[in-house]
């Protein structure tokens, strides 16, 4: 499952490169992550910068068409590859066959322009004519060129980490995204099952008799966390906007539901055999039941 899990995110960010260069970008994102992971090891950190450095010295001199080459032989390699994996089908950027989805909008690759604009040349280079046109997704032209030195800014996000919590794992579907701030609205209603459960345990607390302290907190408190520093440590990292409320149970006590209780507990009870005299004759299944 691993090793399923790493083609297919290896293969999102091939198939997504703005452009066949941007591959070595994805690389350099990869090596800036152990870099990160092994700071504290000088000697690991020199042999992570002398791969760097050779990975330069071999692929920046190379031409567009042998980089497309590249991205086309690795593209042919997992091209019959189409395991779904959970956090690409979340983000909508996988279909459920477990192909993705290319996006229609954002920055188009470095050195291009925005779609939209058609310009016809004469048989000696001079533009003679210009046709517009409209395209169904909203392009725009990127800031600035990755870097691709040993240290700088890579601009692109594809082979970084896509479990953090801005992933680039988000495309834009025509007609079928949703906005952050309806999907922070999904999350803020409250699941109706969970509701349920929770009033049925509160039914049950109803019929307990529950000793009060003296001159301590009085009532039932549920922890759903293993101390009470993990439920405060979590209370202060939530967002305010997918801060849930606080669900009182109020355990009263009312006879209908205790005599209910009651009556439950009765017929679990099972009265222990008396030991009777036992008498010369009886039979094998008496002397069982005896004992």
């Amino acid at each position: 499952q691993l090793y399923d899990l790493m083609t297919m995110a290896f293969k999102y960010q091939v198939l997504l490169c703005p452009r066949p260069r941007d591959i070595l970008l994805v690389t350099f994102n990869h090596l800036d992550a152990i870099k990160d992971f092994i700071s504290d090891s000088p000697g690991i950190l020199n042999q992570v910068d002398e791969t760097f450095r050779q990975l330069i010295e071999t692929y920046n001199c190379l031409s567009d068409g042998e980089f497309q080459l590249i991205r086309q032989t690795l593209l042919i390699f997992f091209q019959d590859m189409h395991i779904r994996v959970s956090i690409f089908l979340k983000d909508k950027v996988q279909n459920s066959n477990g192909r993705f989805v290319l996006p229609i909008s954002g920055p188009v690759p470095w050195g291009t322009e925005v779609p939209g604009l058609i310009r016809i040349f004469n048989h000696k280079g001079v533009e003679v004519k210009r046709a517009e046109f409209t395209t169904a997704g909203n392009y725009v032209t990127p800031q600035r060129e990755g870097s691709f030195e040993l240290y700088g800014d890579r601009v692109l996000k594809l082979g970084t980490n896509m479990y953090s919590v801005t992933r680039p794992v988000e495309t834009h579907m025509l007609g079928s995204s949703k906005t952050l701030a309806s999907q922070a609205k999904e999350n803020i209603v409250p699941n109706p099952l969970a509701k349920e459960e929770l009033n049925f345990l509160a039914r049950l607390l109803g019929g307990l008799d529950i000793q009060k302290p003296a001159g301590g907190e009085t009532g039932f408190r549920l922890n759903l966390f293993m101390t009470d520093e993990e439920e405060e440590h979590a209370a202060q990292t939530r967002p305010e906007e997918l801060s849930y409320k606080v669900i009182n149970i109020e355990a009263t006590q009312e006879p209908g539901r205790r005599a209910e209780l009651s009556r439950i507990l009765g017929e679990l009870e099972v009265a222990e055999p008396r030991p009777g005299s036992a008498e010369k004759g009886e039979d094998l299944l008496a002397l069982m039941d005896g004992l």
